[in-house]
């Protein structure tokens, strides 16, 4: 929902430091990868009760999404370089509410199973609508420069880290997070459903 607001506002940074990074000859690939060893120390982190520790290299793990991307567009960008994106993203995606269940099973585990269940659902329809509307060669007119079709929701990438980092700073209420944000993912799954049997009807 908040993706596309979100782009505008920090694309224009992005970009500059993704020139930098350019210059310096690295490349989007490795940006991602870079990105998700932070994404698994967060995750790590967080299991370990470590939670105020666990926010910097969350953050950073979202940047160096954020660059990764970036950084393709000045090189070209790959399906190599799309599909590593989208896998080591839902990844750490998932790793997030593991992590939690692991640091408390006795509160967070029943939430944190129904989260990702939630987020089955969610990458689920995401990835099936780009898979038939590649064979299809249409493209999304919202996220052009997406190496895919980008299908939008309630539920997209801002307001998953959003609930991420509010679970950070206030663990004690993770059920709660994980809850609403389970129902959240519930709705954007039932759209995305309803607009791929919509557009995929002829």
């Amino acid at each position: 929902m908040l993706d596309r607001q979100a782009l505008v506002l920090v694309r224009p940074v992005l970009d500059g430091m993704a020139r930098a990074l350019q210059r310096q000859g690295i490349t989007a690939n490795q940006v991602s990868f870079v990105g998700f060893g932070f994404g698994l120390l967060s995750a790590v982190m967080i299991a370990a009760g470590a939670l105020d520790w666990a926010l910097a290299p969350l953050l950073l793990n979202r940047l160096c999404d954020g660059l990764d991307g970036s950084v393709a567009r000045l090189d070209g960008p790959t399906d190599r370089g799309a599909f590593l994106d989208i896998t080591l993203d839902f990844i750490f995606y998932a790793g997030v509410p593991l992590a939690f269940a692991f640091c408390d099973p006795a509160r967070n585990a029943l939430a944190a199973a129904v989260l990702l269940a939630a987020f089955i659902g969610t990458g689920c329809t995401f990835l099936a609508f780009a898979i038939i509307a590649a064979k299809r060669g249409e493209k999304s007119s919202a996220y052009p420069s997406k190496a895919f079709y980008y299908l939008g929701g309630l539920a997209e990438g801002t307001e998953t880290i959003l609930c991420f980092v509010l679970m950070c700073l206030w663990p004690q209420h993770f059920a709660i997070f994980a809850y609403t944000y389970a129902a959240m993912c519930a709705v954007t799954t039932l759209t995305r459903m309803i607009a791929g049997w919509n557009a995929f009807k002829s």
